[in-house]
């Protein structure tokens, strides 16, 4: 399965029917980044380029030029090298570029410094995402310099530059059914690594080594992490980007995970809480139902036409409802929210846009004002509570208590769809599905 070159071209198309007439977008690949001395990351492609281009190599600058007569779309990227192909792997190439990405024109990247001031030459504006790449920053103004200093010879330097991100951003959005069914795949592996997780954990192995399982699950699919896996056993659950996965794990502590896997570019993010040993306590089930509520209430937002602030106000409700009832608060929840006081145990927002990105592009607010849900949209629902030991007028027995749950929520036409309502939430089926495994 993959993304069809028919939606990379809708995309450009679209794109370019938004920018102004005499105006030319440059977008660069993600530069290669140096693990240490001579070992690289992982490549990722930058989303950007990715959403417009499907092209996952490095070293490569695409330029969209609007009413262009040789073609609308110039890919700059490496060139065919067999010595250079034996040890690092096959590129596209000119030819490549053309006949499997639909690029309209195809230059070495090389060459860019000699063609690409051309191209801009008689484009009034240039759509660009500066401060991304200094270096690339720095190149693209020595282009235009160089044209400006040209300019008694006839040359006409753009005079003015726009953030692409300001029309690709909002594009990026609203996905497709190719993206949805990108992001459903993106969800199913993440789902059975979630389940893998809670089948194989017991007291005494380590984050790590569930952390290990995780990573099985997403490799065995074609699939890698879309962030930095969160395997937090106990008191790091408390900790809302932990991410050290070294610590051993406790029979009757909670273990919360977050974690997604990424699929064709697209992210899933996942988090939920179980117990080590297979059984919640009765104070850590008190708390986990009154996640688990929130999290119902603002899924039950996730709407068209509600406001994206709906499902957080909606879970924070419930959340300072339910800290009253325990006695973790005290006092009327209506004025509680509005001194901010659940903010103690709740303390980050109730979900995230998704898409290419984990934490996606796109306005959480336009005009000041919060913006309405539409169908395509995908956001994260992930209301939580954390209770670190030594907890002012806390019990001791909620002490150390961190949970966490977390959905991928597509907005539709008629409501909303749970793409990962597969990964078990719900404390009786958690339990369940652990004690199958134990017994096995």
């Amino acid at each position: 399965m993959s993304i069809p070159l028919s939606e990379f071209t809708r995309r450009r198309k679209q794109l370019m029917r938004m920018m102004d007439k005499h105006a030319i977008a440059i977008i660069p690949s993600a530069p290669v980044r140096v693990r240490n001395r001579d070992a690289e990351y992982p490549y990722r492609q930058d989303s950007d380029f990715l959403y417009l281009t499907g092209f996952s190599e490095p070293e490569a600058v695409a330029v969209l030029v609007p009413g262009r007569e040789h073609g609308e779309y110039v890919l700059f990227c490496r060139e065919r090298d067999p010595v250079m192909e034996t040890w690092h792997g096959r590129r596209a190439g000119q030819d490549g570029a053309i006949e499997q990405y639909g690029a309209d024109d195809s230059f070495p990247i090389s060459d860019i410094d000699e063609i690409l001031p051309g191209l801009m030459e008689d484009r009034d504006t240039v759509y660009y995402t500066m401060g991304r790449d200094t270096d690339f920053d720095q190149k693209l103004m020595g282009w235009i310099n160089r044209l400006r200093e040209q300019v008694r010879a006839g040359a006409h330097p753009p005079h003015e530059f726009i953030s692409l991100e300001y029309l690709l951003h909002d594009m990026r959005l609203y996905k497709s059914r190719s993206e949805i069914k990108a992001m459903k795949e993106a969800a199913r592996i993440a789902v059975a690594a979630h389940k893998r997780a809670m089948r194989a954990c017991r007291p005494g192995m380590t984050e790590y080594q569930i952390e290990a399982e995780l990573l099985y699950e997403f490799r065995r699919n074609g699939a890698e992490p879309a962030y930095q896996s969160i395997v937090g056993g106990g008191a790091n659950g408390c900790i809302l980007h932990y991410t050290e996965n070294r610590d051993e794990l406790k029979d009757g502590d909670l273990l919360l995970i977050d974690a997604g896997a990424e699929h064709l570019g697209y992210a899933s993010d996942i988090t939920r809480t179980f117990p080590v040993n297979g059984r919640f306590s009765d104070a850590q089930r008190e708390l986990y139902e009154v996640v688990l509520e929130a999290q119902a209430a603002a899924i039950e937002k996730t709407v068209p036409g509600n406001h994206w602030n709906d499902p957080h106000m909606a879970a924070v409700k419930v959340l300072t409802r339910g800290l009253v009832e325990l006695g973790l608060l005290k006092g009327k929840p209506a004025q509680l929210i509005k001194e901010g006081e659940y903010r103690r145990f709740y303390m980050h927002r109730t979900g995230h846009w998704l898409g290419l990105d984990v934490h996606d592009v796109g306005d959480y607010k336009l005009d000041e004002e919060w913006r309405l849900l539409e169908p395509g949209m995908v956001t994260t629902v992930e209301p939580g509570l954390y209770i670190p030991a030594g907890s002012k007028g806390v019990p001791k027995r909620y002490h150390d208590i961190g949970i966490r749950i977390e959905d991928d929520v597509l907005v539709t036409k008629d409501g909303h769809d749970v793409l990962t309502e597969a990964a078990p939430k719900h404390p009786d089926e958690i339990e369940a599905l652990m004690g199958e495994a134990a017994a096995a």
